[in-house]
């Protein structure tokens, strides 16, 4: 088992977004489209085609959030290196923007993440001042600034959120998460 979940319903009002993961070439287009046609990834400088390379990745999770008929936003998460549980993208179409669809996306993949690792991570850029306050009242703390990270006078926020120190983790597997090397001791 790869810790993946299965699928999620979420209800905002009369609306019924279901999660899971991608399935399909048309799917991975409509996330294409739309972190190519949004911020920040205008600013930074992600077109269609590297956003659908990413979107192939096969190291790399996605899940999307689908009405009935169409792929209304999306999430891109890393289970490997050095920051296990990092958050990649998060993208929602903008007419899905400020209905709560985010702050469900982002609870889904905390638990997704948080059954093989303790500390969620994901960066946010200077200029998004909205998803960083919505990713702090959620509980992120800022690690550090990456001046420049991706494009030129603009940063990239560092930011953590976490349940335990990597030595006391047990995932949903029942191993520990990092062993700790004796021969120091």
């Amino acid at each position: 088992m790869d810790g993946t979940l299965d699928v999620e319903r979420i209800e905002l009002g009369a609306e019924i977004v279901v999660v899971r993961r991608l399935e399909s070439d048309d799917e991975a287009r409509a996330c294409a489209r739309i972190m190519a046609t949004s911020e920040p990834w205008m600013t930074l400088g992600r077109g269609y085609e590297a956003s659908l390379e990413i979107l192939h990745d096969p190291s790399r999770e996605t899940y999307v959030a689908r009405t009935d008929n169409e792929v209304v936003g999306f999430v891109i998460l890393s289970m490997r290196g050095a920051f296990v549980g990092y958050i990649q993208t998060i993208a929602l179409r903008h007419d899905w923007r400020g209905r709560g669809l985010g702050t469900k996306l982002i609870a889904f993949v905390e638990r997704r993440i948080l059954r093989d690792a303790p500390n969620v991570f994901l960066c946010v850029s200077s200029f998004n001042t909205r998803a960083r306050a919505l990713y702090e009242r959620l509980g992120y703390q800022v690690v550090g600034e990456l001046r420049d990270y991706v494009v030129r006078g603009h940063s990239e926020w560092l930011l953590r959120k976490s349940v335990a120190p990597l030595a006391d983790w047990t995932t949903s597997r029942g191993q520990l998460a990092f062993e700790p090397r004796r021969d120091l001791e």
